[in-house]
C-alpha cells in the first residue's frame, strides 16, 4: 500500500510540472516554478520509499502513518502541493493496493454515493437525456413534483436557472436540476415541434426511485406485471437491492399470484442489476426458499455469518427462470445463486455468466471530513458452500468461471442488446394523461414484440411453459 502511495506521490508532482493547464489550476503549488524543489521532492520520496522497503515484512499500521506523515511534511519543504490534494492521492493509490472495491469516498462524492445506495434523492423527478444534442426529458417518475408541474416525456430543456443547457453535460444537468428539498428550480421548456418556450418553476423535494418494475408501463402508468395472460406468466424486474426492494416486490408477488400467477410462473429479470444491500437480497430470496442456507459471508478473520430462509410467508412453489447477465453483480449474483443452488433447485437461471463481484463491503463514517470508506470485510459462499469467485482473481489465473454462471447460456448480439434495450426504455417511459403523442410520438411495444426482440427473456418464457406442461402431464 505504501509503495503505491508513494509512487502515485512522485507522479503527482510531474503531471503538475509538465502540465500548464493542471499547475495553473494549483498556484500554490511551487513545482512548476522551480525544478530544485521537484527534484528533492523526488529524492525525499525515494528515501521513504527505501525505508519502506526495508521494513516490508513488519510493516504496522503505525509504520503506514509515520510514513504518511514523512510525505506530508516533506511536502511543505519542497513542491508544497494542495494537502487536500496530496491527501487524496496518497489515499486512493494506497487502497488501490487491495481491491477496486475498498475506495475512499470523499466529501464531494457523499451525496452521489448515498443516492446509489439508497435510490433516493432530492430533485424534481425526471430522467434526462442528450437527443441530438438537446436536453430532453426522457421519462417522469410517478408523484412526483415534475409530474405536477406540467412536464412531459419529450420536452426539450432550453435552459437551468437561465443557465443554456445546448453545452451543458449530463452531469452537470442533473447536479442543476437537483439540490435540497423546499428549494425552487426554473426550467425553460419547449414542446416538440412548438418554436414558443415557458418557464416552469418546480419545488424539488425527496425522491424515491422505484426498484421494482414491470415489463411496460400503462397508459395510467401503471406497471403491467403479467408478461403472459395465457399462462399466468409473470414478470418482475429489480433493478437494484435497496431497503424497500422487498416490501415492493411483496405487495407486486400477492397482486401476481392474485392473478392467476400461483398457476403460472415468474420470470425475475436481474440483467443490469449491479446490487445493493445485502440485507435486500437475503429479504428477496427468502419469499422463494421454504428452508435452509441462502447466504454465508466468510472474512479472511474472524466469525463468519449466515442467513437462512424462514418457514413463514413463502410464496407457492411456481416455476421460476432468473435472467442474468455480465452487469449482474454482487447482491443479484446473491439472489440467482441461492435460488439456482443444488440445494434449492428453486430456479433456473437464463442469460449470461455474472459480473463476478463475490466479495461484501462495509462503510466506515469520519464525521471529522465528512469522507467514508467503503471497505471489502467479506467474501460470500452459495448454499452449497460455492464461493463467488471474483473476476479480478480469475482473470489473473486465466480463468472465466467467476459469478454465477447460467443453466441455459443465452448470448446476445450487440445489435440484440441494443434492440433490447431500446424496446425496454419505450415501454419504460411515463408520460402525462393528456400527453400530445403527435408532437412528441412515444412508442409502446405489445408483449409479442417486447419478447420477440429480447431472446434471454423468450427462452426464459418457454423454459416455464415446458415446466407447466410436465407439471400437467404428471397430474394427469
Amino acid at each position: 500500500m505504501a509503495t503505491k502511495a508513494i509512487r502515485r506521490c512522485e507522479l503527482l508532482a510531474e503531471v503538475v510540472n509538465s502540465s500548464p493547464i493542471v499547475s495553473r489550476s494549483l498556484p500554490e503549488s511551487r513545482v512548476s516554478s522551480d525544478e530544485t524543489r521537484l527534484s528533492a521532492w523526488t529524492a525525499g520520496l525515494e528515501a521513504i520509499l527505501d525505508e519502506v522497503n526495508r521494513s516490508a515484512a513488519g510493516f504496522s499500521k503505525d509504520k503506514f502513518i509515520e510514513v504518511f506523515e514523512k510525505v506530508l511534511a516533506l511536502n511543505t519543504t519542497t513542491v508544497e502541493l494542495p494537502g487536500t490534494v496530496l491527501i487524496a492521492q496518497f489515499t486512493d493509490a494506497a487502497l488501490s493496493a487491495l481491491d477496486r472495491y475498498t475506495v475512499m469516498v470523499w466529501p464531494r462524492q457523499v451525496q452521489d454515493f448515498e443516492k446509489i445506495m439508497t435510490n433516493e434523492f432530492t430533485g424534481i423527478g425526471i430522467v434526462i437525456s442528450k437527443q441530438k444534442g438537446l436536453l430532453t426529458v426522457a421519462s417522469l417518475l410517478p408523484d412526483t413534483p415534475a409530474y405536477k408541474s406540467g412536464l412531459d416525456a419529450g420536452d426539450v430543456i432550453e435552459a437551468v436557472d437561465e443557465v443554456e443547457t445546448k453545452d451543458m453535460s449530463l452531469v452537470c444537468a442533473v447536479r442543476s436540476i437537483t439540490g435540497p428539498a423546499g428549494t425552487k428550480v426554473t426550467l425553460t421548456v419547449r414542446r416538440p415541434g412548438q418554436e414558443q418556450t415557458r418557464n416552469i418553476i418546480i419545488t424539488r423535494a425527496k425522491i424515491t426511485v422505484p426498484t421494482i418494475l414491470g415489463w411496460e408501463r400503462s397508459e395510467a402508468g401503471k406497471w403491467l406485471y403479467m408478461i403472459d395472460e395465457a399462462d399466468k406468466i409473470g414478470y418482475v424486474r429489480i433493478t437494484s437491492f435497496s431497503e424497500r426492494t422487498a416490501s415492493d416486490l411483496e405487495k407486486v408477488l400477492k397482486r401476481l399470484e392474485a392473478e392467476g400467477m400461483a398457476k403460472g410462473g415468474l420470470i425475475l429479470d436481474l440483467r443490469f442489476n449491479s446490487g445493493g444491500l445485502l440485507n435486500s437480497a437475503v429479504e428477496v430470496t427468502d419469499k422463494f426458499i421454504k428452508e435452509g442456507l441462502i447466504v454465508s459471508t466468510r472474512p479472511r478473520f474472524g466469525v463468519w455469518t449466515y442467513a437462512s430462509a424462514r418457514k413463514e410467508k413463502t410464496h407457492p412453489d411456481y416455476p421460476i427462470v432468473v435472467l442474468i447477465n455480465s452487469s449482474s453483480a454482487s447482491a443479484s449474483e446473491i439472489v440467482a445463486g441461492a435460488l439456482a443452488d443444488p440445494q434449492h433447485k428453486r430456479a433456473v437461471l437464463v442469460g449470461e455468466r455474472t459480473y463476478g463481484k463475490g466479495s461484501v463491503q462495509g462503510i466506515t463514517q469520519y464525521p471529522g471530513g465528512g469522507a467514508q470508506l467503503k471497505y471489502t470485510m467479506a467474501y460470500y459462499h452459495l448454499p452449497s458452500g460455492q464461493r463467488v469467485e471474483s473476476r479480478d482473481v480469475m482473470e489473473k489465473q486465466g480463468r472465466s468461471d467467476w459469478g454465477v454462471g447460467p443453466n441455459i447460456e443465452i448470448k446476445l448480439r450487440s445489435d440484440e442488446l441494443e434492440k433490447m434495450i431500446d424496446v425496454q426504455r419505450d415501454n419504460d417511459v411515463l408520460v402525462k394523461a393528456d400527453h400530445d403523442n403527435g408532437a412528441a410520438p412515444l412508442k409502446k411495444h405489445t408483449t409479442e414484440e417486447t419478447v420477440a426482440t429480447d431472446p434471454q427473456l423468450a427462452v426464459g418464457i418457454l423454459v416455464i411453459k415446458s415446466k407447466l406442461i410436465e407439471k400437467a402431464k404428471s397430474e394427469m
